[in-house]
């Protein structure tokens, strides 16, 4: 696969500000909810450097994406959240797990809506930033839809804990340690496997696809780009 320095141009700023909004959001509501250990550790920031992970955020979507693999997904450095200093601890994990999915969107929003202003763009850069617009909206769903899986340590994870009944939740805490070498095998090595069978295993990608085009269409069609 080559990919030139347009191709790389077109999804560096999408990328990075998806993943640095994503966390800053965990880290601010986690803040406002009365645990301060993402303050001071910096995370309450918009500077992508404090969130950037060099293996989740670069080089495992980089790899994903010369193997072919048929999901691209990666992550940043986990923002840190002491529950125990929150207010009401089990709700309000379950909005500080909410907070980076729902800002995807709202970038995905605010991305959809600059669709509108593309023809005051200058000629010669319109296409570069029309991509970058709409690379935006993909990888704000993506990031939205796949986060919200209901493994720990996903922010779905922290969701379904929050919510589910004790006995379940705990259970289900129980598997963060686990929750990436899970994401890879359903990912990638079940697909792998299947495909050496001729079975096509790829089931969960195929959900978050579907999934992640219905956030894409929605998003369009609240902008009036639908």
């Amino acid at each position: 696969m080559n990919i030139s320095l347009y191709d790389v141009s077109v999804w560096v700023f999408p990328i990075l500000i998806a993943v640095t909004f994503h966390e800053a959001a965990h880290a601010f509501v986690a803040y406002r909810l009365g645990d301060n250990t993402a303050f001071q550790l910096g995370r309450v920031s918009f500077n992508p450097f404090r969130h950037i992970d060099p293996f989740g955020t670069v080089i495992l979507p980089a790899m994903l994406v010369f193997a072919h693999s048929p999901f691209l997904f990666g992550y940043a450095k986990p923002v840190p959240v002491n529950y125990r200093n929150l207010n009401n601890p089990r709700l309000d994990m379950v909005w500080v797990a909410l907070a980076g999915p729902v800002t995807n969107i709202l970038l995905g929003l605010i991305a959809a809506l600059a669709i509108h202003a593309l023809s005051l763009a200058p000629a010669g850069s319109a296409r570069w930033i029309a991509e970058n617009i709409w690379n935006a909206i993909r990888f704000n769903a993506v990031l939205a839809v796949f986060n919200m899986m209901p493994i720990p340590p996903l922010d779905g994870g922290r969701v379904a804990v929050g919510l589910l009944p004790r006995p379940l939740a705990s259970a289900l805490a129980r598997l963060e340690p686990f929750g990436m070498l899970i994401l890879i095998a359903l990912l990638i090595l079940l697909p792998l496997a299947g495909s050496r069978f001729g079975l096509n295993l790829d089931v969960i990608s195929a959900i978050l696809r579907t999934l992640t085009g219905y956030v894409i269409q929605a998003v369009l069609f609240l902008t009036g780009n639908a």
